[in-house]
């Protein structure tokens, strides 16, 4: 279990630099906005192409697939139903508090978690990949027809293709089903780009930190214990009944997509938002409230099921 909290002190001593860089003003007033297409546009898509290109994608046809991508698209119907009918949130603010209902954090947090709870890290692999290759996509279309205005097929086609995260992935999986193995000399530096995604995320959402109040009403706190609520607590009951239930798992399969249902929000949903300056706060303040209340909520599911 030490394990698992190293890996959580990790996640802390990044957000707690890039807040103390915001504090200190040492990177400037244009810091956020800086780090933030810097991630989204060349970073990212660098360590999701070295990723998917090296990872297995026979992983999505593992039988604890469809139980994940139940549960996680259970929860964000639930919420986007909640937010046009009742909250009457538009589509765009509506997507992100989707998003952080049930996209979890799946590389890291999710593999440390899965080597040290489940005992191999592979079992994140499945739900990682089903949302880089279906979520995101669908996700960023959507943002990129609201927010920027492309209502057209040609127009919606055109942000999603030319969308570098998606770009970045769809080389990776043609990559990866192709068979071909990428000499060290083309993937060693794209996986050292990549690398810097990860910790450059975490010191900005460090940064988002700085000068705001956490959880403050006004700023869509309602989305924010909704999507929580939904994370932490009726994601991982989603999957423990529909794995138990409907597809049969027992034992360790259950455990697993138990243990994975129950990881925070991921740090791409704040990425996401950033980029399309929509709901931050609320992608924010989700990330933040599902991280910390995660650590109890995956001892107790240990407890019960491990």
């Amino acid at each position: 279990m030490i394990d698992i909290l190293t890996g959580f002190a990790v996640i802390a001593l990044a957000v707690f630099v890039g807040w103390l860089a915001g504090r200190t003003g040492v990177l400037g007033p244009n810091a956020r906005p800086v780090l933030a297409r810097l991630n989204f546009n060349v970073l990212s898509p660098f360590l999701l192409f070295s990723v998917l290109a090296t990872a297995d994608v026979h992983a999505l046809f593992s039988a604890l697939l469809p139980v994940s991508a139940i549960a996680a698209v259970a929860m964000m119907l639930v919420f986007s139903t909640v937010s046009l009918a009742l909250l009457r949130r538009g589509i765009a603010r509506t997507t992100i508090g989707a998003l952080a209902s049930g996209y979890v954090n799946g590389n890291n947090i999710g593999i440390p978690i899965a080597l040290y709870l489940l005992g191999d890290a592979a079992y994140s692999a499945p739900i990682v990949l089903l949302q880089l290759l279906l979520f995101a996509p669908v996700a960023l279309a959507v943002l990129g027809a609201t927010v920027e205005g492309r209502t057209s097929v040609r127009g919606i086609l055109r942000s999603t293709f030319t969308n570098p995260i998606i770009i970045g992935s769809l080389l990776g999986v043609l990559v990866s089903v192709s068979g071909l193995e990428l000499p060290a000399i083309i993937l060693d530096p794209v996986q050292l780009i990549g690398q810097a995604a990860v910790p450059l995320m975490l010191i900005a959402y460090g940064l988002s930190l700085h000068g705001t109040r956490m959880f403050e009403p006004g700023t869509g706190l309602r989305d924010v214990v909704l999507a929580a609520t939904l994370k932490l607590f009726a994601m991982p009951a989603v999957a423990w009944a529909v794995g138990a239930f409907v597809f049969g798992l027992e034992g360790r399969d259950l455990y697993a997509v138990t243990v994975l249902a129950a990881l925070p929000t991921a740090q791409n949903v704040f990425n996401f938002a950033q980029r399309y300056d929509t709901a931050e706060v609320v992608a924010r303040d989700t990330v933040f409230l599902t991280t910390v209340g995660s650590v109890p909520v995956l001892f107790g599911i240990s407890l019960l099921l491990g």
